[in-house]
């Protein structure tokens, strides 16, 4: 039989909401890099929107690429996770047409204006709205759901940054303060999701490591500290940015996150590939709350290194896994052992490592493109390993999002 067209439900495109969602996510952290890179290394200019280049970074980081990750994870995992339906292939259509006229809507807005903005707008809080939407029934109506309202609440705390964002822009703010906090918003999402997945992982790994050990736990006090203490950083930043308080509160939020990791310290289990690159994500958002506490104390450097710690190092990196190892298991494919994930995985991390420390001393054109051209091409490498069997029928021959 022909292959529907892809604008058809009955496409494999449809067939999971990872499917799209991470697919379009790989392409925004390439092509958005990309371009991104080019404005800073080569002075090519950057899309009019309002707000101006910086505004338009950050928000496509945020709304762009995180959000459609978000949406991925969240319209896989929670079905998963509550053994409830998720998202209807017509209903995952609509939702990618939003996240698409959100990107549209900003993007024309330095020349269409206000209309181009409330268009935006609508787009973008009307994805995160039918996202909590659909994940209502299995949140709120199965048992096993009220474990994982966290996520939901998240959507509207998301919902909220987006709001704030629109409000300011169409008064002809830049509305940082608001991606900032969406960004706050996106941490503590990872904490959470991260408390699920690598429960199953590390412990596949202490299995396959040291038959017999005692099993990873990931627990709720370390937890819901840190938790706490990103929260109460977010909360600060946004109402006094740059004061002592904000900066003792992200050393705060450093150590908590150093404590849970401590969690993580199970032997030769930690060092297989798929915990050490979780472990990693801990690890680049802990430095970064550090470095925005010591920049904010007056202790050197700028804010832009911590923050590029937890946008490309935490965030990224934790995108970068998760797509990679629930795309192929929800794809009906087997783990990939080939050594091309771990080499890109490095590359992005190298990525973090060079942009960080070109925010921190204050390094020139060449860092700039040397750490986009990595980011770039950790996630094609991502895209080339996991793309096509996002594009086509499972390869187990079974429909849905099921795992193995």
């Amino acid at each position: 039989m022909t292959k529907p067209p892809v604008w058809h439900t009955a496409h494999p495109l449809w067939m999971c909401g990872m499917r799209p969602f991470f697919l379009l996510a790989m392409g925004a952290a390439i092509g958005l890099l990309a371009w991104w890179s080019l404005v800073l290394a080569a002075g090519l200019p950057a899309p009019a929107v309002a707000g101006g280049a910086v505004v338009w970074h950050v928000h496509e980081l945020v709304f762009g690429f995180s959000l459609a990750a978000v949406a991925g994870f969240a319209l896989t995992a929670i079905p998963e996770f509550t053994g409830q339906g998720g998202a209807t292939r017509s209903q995952l259509r609509a939702l990618v047409g939003l996240w698409l006229l959100g990107r549209a809507g900003f993007w024309g807005s330095g020349l269409v204006g206000t209309a181009a903005l409330g268009l935006a707008a609508l787009a973008h809080l009307g994805l995160l709205a039918g996202l909590a939407a659909v994940l209502a029934r299995p949140l709120w109506g199965a048992p096993a759901g009220r474990r994982h309202v966290a996520f939901w609440w998240a959507l509207l705390a998301l919902a909220g940054a987006v709001a704030g964002f629109y409000a300011d822009a169409l008064r002809g703010l830049p509305g940082l303060r608001w991606l900032h906090l969406a960004l706050g918003v996106l941490m503590l999402l990872i904490v959470v999701a991260m408390s699920r997945i690598s429960m199953r992982i590390v412990n596949r790994a202490i299995e396959l490591a040291t038959p017999g050990a005692p099993p990873y736990l990931a627990r709720p006090p370390r937890r819901h500290l840190a938790t706490l203490c990103i929260a109460l950083y977010t909360g600060a930043e946004f109402v006094q940015p740059g004061t002592p308080l904000a900066g003792w509160l992200a050393l705060a939020a450093a150590a908590a996150l150093c404590n849970l990791m401590s969690d993580w310290h199970v032997g030769r289990a930690l060092l297989r590939r798929a915990p050490l690159m979780l472990y990693a994500v801990y690890a680049c958002m802990a430095l970064g709350y550090a470095l925005l506490g010591l920049a904010q104390l007056g202790a050197g450097g700028s804010t832009g290194a911590g923050r590029h710690l937890l946008t490309m190092g935490a965030a990224g990196l934790n995108i970068f896994v998760v797509v990679f190892i629930a795309g192929r298991a929800h794809c009906g494919l087997p783990p990939d052992t080939s050594r091309w994930i771990p080499l890109a995985a490095a590359l992005l991390l190298l990525a973090t490592a060079v942009r960080a420390g070109a925010a921190w001393v204050g390094g020139g054109a060449p860092w700039l493109g040397a750490a986009g051209a990595l980011w770039c091409a950790a996630f094609v490498v991502l895209l080339w390993r996991i793309g096509p069997a996002l594009w086509r029928p499972r390869a187990d021959g079974q429909q849905g999002c099921e795992g193995p």
